[in-house]
């Protein structure tokens, strides 16, 4: 009974925070309706970017934490959550210009890009795209090496998998990044990712991999000149050094024994790291706008 009353709780508290959202529906640029919330108020803006095969719902345990400072704005991408469908190829490019599309939406001045997984590097795009808004970008488990590749086999496999059985790759894929979630919570993870569309997951899938060729992930980064950080989990090796070399400034905390889903899987320890984080931010942005 006890358990049952604390799952009310629980949900009662997330429903309270989604009713006192703002939901924004705004074209990208190319006319695909993007969704997103906005919550609280603040001079700093902080926008949550999902991952690949999630939505906005993936930052739940943040909304409430960091929206009594600053304002916060969860977008999910096109072909995601509350998003239009509809885009033929979905690409780093255009995910980068929903987030655009949003963070011009609500005039946001300063914004921190906070991207999980795959959306690192799509905030590295929108930032690239609004140098005047952007001062600083965090990714959540993400860019550990912006020199990685995928061996070209593997990929292809992956791709084949994805298209001959996709709900049942999406658990086998998924199933090696949830490291010690309840079990509850993987369930819910797995077949959360495994009903997006197929079509869309694939094409960001190999859009986001095939744009490691030739340092196409580093290159993004040359051209973004404010400073980059993440809270990442250990469970694959971040390569600072790598990433310094395309980087104005890079830096890395780690949260130990943790899996992918680092904001889900261990929210309290996640929110006081990335809330530090974003106070360096600010902190650098100040003593630059001060010279």
């Amino acid at each position: 009974m006890k358990k049952v009353l604390l799952i009310i709780v629980v949900i009662s508290a997330l429903f309270s925070s989604y009713c006192n959202a703002k939901n924004f529906i705004v074209p990208s640029s190319d006319g695909q309706l993007i969704s997103y919330n906005v919550f609280g108020k603040g001079d700093i803006t902080l926008v949550f970017v999902h991952g690949w095969s999630c939505d906005s719902r993936y930052w739940r345990c943040q909304i409430s934490y960091f929206s009594k400072k600053y304002r916060v704005v969860t977008v999910d991408l096109a072909g995601h959550g509350n998003s239009e469908q509809n885009r033929e190829v979905y690409t780093l490019e255009a995910f980068g210009q929903d987030v655009k599309a949003v963070v011009e939406d609500v005039n946001a001045r300063k914004v921190i890009l906070i991207g999980h997984s795959f959306a690192g590097e799509i905030a590295a795009e929108a930032a690239r795209l609004m140098p005047e808004r952007v001062i600083g970008i965090i990714g959540a488990d993400s860019i550990q090496n912006v020199e990685d590749t995928m061996p070209k086999e593997q990929f292809k496999q992956m791709v084949d998998g994805f298209q001959k059985d996709f709900k049942g790759e999406v658990k086998n894929f998924a199933g090696l990044m949830l490291g010690n979630l309840k079990p509850e919570l993987k369930k819910w993870i797995v077949d959360d990712m495994s009903c997006e569309p197929s079509y869309i997951a694939i094409s960001a899938f190999k859009e986001y991999v095939e744009k490691f060729e030739n340092k196409g992930i580093a290159n993004i980064f040359k051209e973004v000149k404010v400073p980059v950080r993440c809270v990442n989990a250990d469970l694959w090796p971040t390569n600072p050094d790598a990433n310094r070399k395309y980087m104005s400034s890079f830096e890395v905390t780690y949260i130990k024994g943790a899996g992918h889903f680092v904001m889900l899987e261990r929210p309290r320890e996640f929110n006081i790291k990335l809330n530090d984080t974003i106070k360096e931010i600010i902190k650098i942005n100040k003593s630059k706008t001060s010279k």
